[in-house]
């Protein structure tokens, strides 16, 4: 039987943690599910992937500038340039495969700041050189949310069109693209794909409260007043580290992304104290064993609240964005959020201590929730591999037949 050929797409490798344990749960699948399956990478930083994952990759952009703001002549030129050389660069990495997958992450929101002749067009080419050369394209449990940016939104909405399988993560992610006037009628709604990776054991309690940080400056729409919105997170969370110090609690600051160190330096030196430390995670099972060490989580990132949240941890949530209300509410914890653009110390404190006194009862109903994800998610990948892989699935059935 020939070995099914099976791409996987995204800013991987980037240093966003969050995408490379999406990519990391679909690859626990397929090596699960479909061993005869030959996998590489298009993504962001192929030298990462390939070294933590033991699959080939192939840089995203052929313009290694492509994410940094062009300002000269010769980085426009390079940029435009580019977008060009891309599309043909596209077509033929999709050429070489029965099917892409692109695993989870927010490919089809804008809730940080985005430009849609950034990744929006890249994941276009994918799903245009997938309908053309009649590769199926597949959308696993992905993130969407409206887009008031037209040219993001119309990039949007045409990759979703294209593409010959969706998920989404949740049901908002799956009414954004209805709205956009996608045809979302037998698309699925299942957790988070990091719901699937392994659980570490629980901690003893030790008082230490983790909180996970961001170099948040707002959405898309808040280009305007980014440093603004930066300024009063960072001076709310340094207030809430600050208070929390006091009461001699140990705190241990946790990041998502490369970016955020900036923040975590600048918590360290604001409140300066050893107890205040910083964790050194390079992947989400990191920040998962960091969470279920702790007696309570505070997080801004969505994967940092999913780790903490599969942890099992009481957690508070920082939210900057609907998703991360919609994943409280999921888990039993939506009384537990506070607006990530107007944090206000007092009121954050009052919360984590009402947090505290409801422990016990929410590690019992994270229990029963992360079972229930665990079945959802057992269904997500049964129903991909049927999708996907109607061949390789049949042969296995006659192969098991007595």
């Amino acid at each position: 039987m020939t070995a099914v050929r099976v791409g996987v797409f995204g800013l991987l490798g980037s240093g966003n943690l969050g995408n490379d344990g999406s990519l990391e749960a679909v690859l626990g699948h397929l090596r699960a599910e479909h061993p005869e399956a030959v996998v590489d990478a298009l993504c962001g930083g192929p030298e990462a992937v390939t070294a933590r994952y033991r699959i080939p990759a192939t840089r995203l952009h052929w313009y290694r500038g492509e994410y940094r703001t062009a300002s000269r002549a010769g980085a426009i030129a390079g940029k435009g340039l580019g977008k060009l050389v891309d599309a043909v660069r596209t077509a033929a990495w999709v050429r070489k495969h029965d099917v892409v997958i692109v695993p989870g992450m927010g490919v089809l929101e804008a809730t940080l700041p985005l430009r849609p002749w950034g990744f929006p067009y890249a994941l276009f080419l994918l799903c245009a050189s997938g309908r053309l050369l009649r590769t199926r394209v597949a959308l696993v449990g992905v993130g969407a949310a409206p887009i008031a940016d037209r040219p993001t939104r119309a990039l949007v909405r045409w990759s979703a069109r294209l593409a010959a399988y969706r998920s989404y993560r949740d049901a908002m992610s799956r009414d954004a693209l209805r709205e956009m006037g996608v045809d979302t009628a037998r698309d699925g709604v299942y957790p988070d794909l990091a719901f699937a990776l392994p659980t570490p054991p629980a901690g003893t309690p030790s008082g230490t409260v983790c909180v996970g940080v961001m170099a948040f400056h707002g959405g898309n729409d808040d280009r305007a007043r980014a440093e603004e919105i930066h300024r009063r997170y960072l001076d709310g969370v340094t207030r809430f580290v600050r208070a929390l110090v006091e009461d001699g609690r140990p705190v241990r600051l946790l990041t998502g992304d490369g970016v955020d160190a900036t923040v975590v330096t600048a918590i360290r030196a604001a409140v300066d104290s050893p107890l205040v430390t910083a964790a050194e995670a390079t992947s989400l099972a990191d920040l998962m064993k960091e969470a279920a060490a702790a007696d309570a989580v505070v997080a801004t990132r969505y994967h940092n609240l999913i780790c903490a949240l599969k942890a099992g941890t009481p957690t508070l949530a920082l939210s900057y964005a609907a998703k991360s209300d919609a994943l409280m509410d999921r888990m039993g914890l939506g009384a537990y959020c506070h607006p990530a653009r107007e944090v206000d110390a007092d009121r954050l404190l009052e919360q984590f201590r009402a947090l505290e006194k409801q422990s016990a009862e929410l590690r019992g109903t994270l229990i029963e929730r992360n079972r229930l994800a665990a079945r959802q998610l057992q269904s997500q990948f049964a129903e991909l591999s049927s999708a996907l892989f109607p061949a390789t699935d049949h042969a296995h059935a006659l192969r098991e037949t007595p």
